[in-house]
């Protein structure tokens, strides 16, 4: 017999409300033999903490007000007195250098592809305030976790157009050896883990490394990861969600919703309000931005990375922004949305455009100053492109390497045969391309 039959039981039977236990008369009406249902009276299921009812009532996504967007600047570039970082002259000049630099660069880079010289390649047109604005309000010794569309971050910390290109070119100056596909950057020395192509994988991995952090004595240093909203639709971002909440890991997951996955637009992505609703649900503090707005993305991400650091908790943190440019080279957006839509985000809501009438107002821009970096980037990268496409590749042996610290034998295996192939059929192979 459960308890609570027993406890109705003694109550009915000898009305004698003394014989229950003192823990369980204020849950019970020793009269009527009903249970209280006040909201005084809390549940004390282990699963949940939550006051009874009674009536047996739906709670709805529109019982809730949508989680609000923390913004600094308007499109026009005039700030909120009381948000205003007052960051100085230099460091906003950065800031927009830093975001020009990525958008120049990503313009010649995506034609090189469109012309076959690089296999594939991805813009980050729009989101330029995300990952600029997040990096600054980093320390180096962040541990950064990227999806793909976060070289900002890269140009931010001083990896430089050279390494951007050969890694794209995967030659053998490319940092991973020519075994990644374009655009999957890393770095040790700026602690860039370095990007792999299936979704959300970053995640736990994100998620467990801050909880080795966690661990050290004195630890100073916090994980981001980024993600995309339709990442986040993988069972790697739940299973990244829950671990970061339960064990208490001081990790940032940085969800850039740019209203696309592909093709999919986010209204058929999820049902709810967006990827930040879910911190809540999750245990997760949750903050949202215009990620449009560098100094929202800036002043955001320095409160979450404080209080990461002084509760050893996660944070959720949704920067709302537009993908202005195609998913990736693979892609025609236009097939999805309409060129007016688009223009809309690449003029008066785009991330530049903002920060450049903030900087006119300040009296901190010089157009002929800006247009003379302008012209120098190009030609940066239009004259690393020359140099990166003609550095030779690694040495296509290398493609067994790198993985086992002792090549087992069913590799060692497989390369005796692929020389002996190579060697037999030398002019179906351009080895003079390659290292030696």
């Amino acid at each position: 017999m459960s308890a609570l039959r027993q406890i109705h039981k003694i109550l009915k039977c000898s009305n004698v409300a003394a014989k229950v236990p003192r823990s369980v008369v204020p849950i019970f009406n020793a009269k009527r033999c009903v249970a209280n249902v006040s909201a005084d009276h809390p549940s004390m299921f282990p699963g949940a903490k939550a006051p009874f009812v009674a009536e047996p009532n739906f709670t709805l996504p529109s019982d809730y007000s949508p989680i609000p967007i923390y913004r600094v600047m308007d499109a026009e570039g005039v700030v909120n007195p009381s948000q205003d970082p007052n960051l100085d002259r230099d460091y906003v000049t950065k800031m927009f250098r830093d975001m020009v630099l990525l958008n120049t660069m990503d313009k010649i880079l995506y034609e090189s592809q469109r012309q076959g010289r690089i296999s594939f390649y991805m813009t980050n047109f729009g989101e330029e305030a995300s990952h600029i604005g997040s990096a600054a309000a980093l320390e180096n010794r962040d541990w950064i976790y990227g999806q793909y569309r976060e070289a900002g971050v890269l140009v931010w910390r001083g990896f430089k157009i050279e390494q951007f290109i050969d890694q794209c070119y995967g030659n053998a100056a490319d940092i991973g050896r020519g075994k990644q596909m374009p655009v999957h950057y890393g770095s040790k020395d700026l602690n860039f883990v370095t990007i792999s192509s299936p979704l959300s994988t970053q995640m736990p991995q994100a998620v467990g490394a801050a909880y080795a952090m966690k661990r050290r004595p004195n630890n100073d240093s916090v994980v981001v990861c980024y993600f995309g909203e339709g990442a986040a639709s993988e069972g790697d971002a739940h299973a990244a969600f829950n671990f970061a909440a339960t064990l208490n890991c001081p990790v940032i997951l940085f969800c850039r919703n740019n209203g696309f996955a592909i093709s999919t637009p986010s209204y058929e992505q999820y049902g709810g309000d967006g990827i930040a609703a879910r911190g809540p649900a999750y245990g997760i503090a949750t903050i949202r931005v215009d990620g449009t707005d560098v100094f929202a993305v800036y002043n955001a991400m320095k409160k979450a990375r404080e209080y990461v650091l002084r509760e050893n908790k996660p944070v959720v943190f949704e920067a709302m922004a537009y993908r202005v440019g195609h998913h990736s080279t693979s892609d025609d957006s236009t097939a999805y949305r309409s060129a007016e839509e688009i223009e809309i985000w690449n003029t008066t809501e785009h991330p530049i455009s903002k920060l450049k009438n903030y900087m006119i107002k300040k009296g901190w821009f010089n157009e002929e100053e800006e247009s003379a970096f302008v012209k120098d980037v190009r030609k940066q990268v239009l004259k690393q492109i020359s140099v990166s496409e003609k550095k030779l590749k690694p040495n296509w042996r290398e493609m067994f390497e790198g993985v086992y610290d002792e090549m087992p034998q069913h590799l060692k295996e497989q390369l005796e045969e692929l020389e002996k192939h190579v060697k037999d059929h030398p002019d179906h192979y351009p080895l003079k391309n390659f290292q030696a």
